[in-house]
């Protein structure tokens, strides 16, 4: 996956140069640099954002796989990623988080509005055709198999409830950091976690899957 110098169909614009503060004292080098090429950036150097773009592509590709286990959808919410980050640019202020924060809040609320709209859509995957026996014999042999397993449960889950279990369970973050990533209190993120475990308890008691819930309770799924 390669991401280009700017945003596909946006090769032609330009992005008013924006007074962007330096980020604050203690900052390491590697927020520097994003902060020195995002102001490159907003001056129209398009070697500057391929660069950009480049360093942290591999890691908001690793989020969006989060959101969807289709490798053409996963690049085009990665692609979809960059262009609200170019867009959003003149809007970034390093005083205030390092890019990288920025960067994950935006790719968060993209593949939390994919969940939205696929769930619109009636898009989720039904349980209908799924094996618990299978899948839980295969889980306990194969970490891939009991990630994919997780993914299709909690896309039974609404989404907001999807969206806490999945960075909790798959990127290990905190209350506080799912808090700063989906742009809510921590308080409701507690709820919303007590809420979703629950339910997504239901779902695997309603399927049979009682040793795949004790994995998760432990979290080594």
């Amino acid at each position: 996956m390669t991401i280009v110098s700017q945003p596909r169909g946006m090769e032609d614009e330009r992005v008013p140069t924006a007074n962007m503060p330096s980020p604050p004292a203690g900052a390491d080098e590697s927020d520097e640099l994003d902060v020195l090429q995002c102001k490159q950036v907003l001056a129209g150097d398009n070697q500057a954002c391929a660069q950009l773009f480049k360093r942290h592509e591999a890691r908001v590709a690793r989020l969006m796989w989060r959101f969807t286990r289709d490798r053409g959808t996963q690049a085009e919410l990665v692609h979809e990623v960059f262009v609200q980050v170019y867009l959003s640019l003149p809007r970034f202020r390093p005083h205030r988080a390092p890019f990288e924060h920025w960067l994950f809040r935006i790719a968060t609320r993209v593949g939390y509005q994919f969940w939205k709209a696929q769930a619109r859509r009636r898009l989720m995957r039904p349980l209908d055709d799924f094996d618990p026996a299978a899948a839980t014999a295969a889980d306990r042999i194969d970490p891939a198999a009991a990630a994919q397993t997780l993914h299709r449960l909690l896309a039974q889950l609404p989404s907001a409830d999807r969206l806490v279990l999945t960075l909790m369970y798959f990127e290990d973050c905190s209350m506080k950091e799912i808090a700063r990533r989906a742009g809510w209190n921590v308080t409701l993120v507690k709820m919303r976690a007590y809420r979703a475990r629950k339910r997504l308890k239901r779902i695997i008691e309603q399927n049979q899957m009682t040793e795949f819930l004790t994995g998760i309770s432990h979290g080594t799924t």
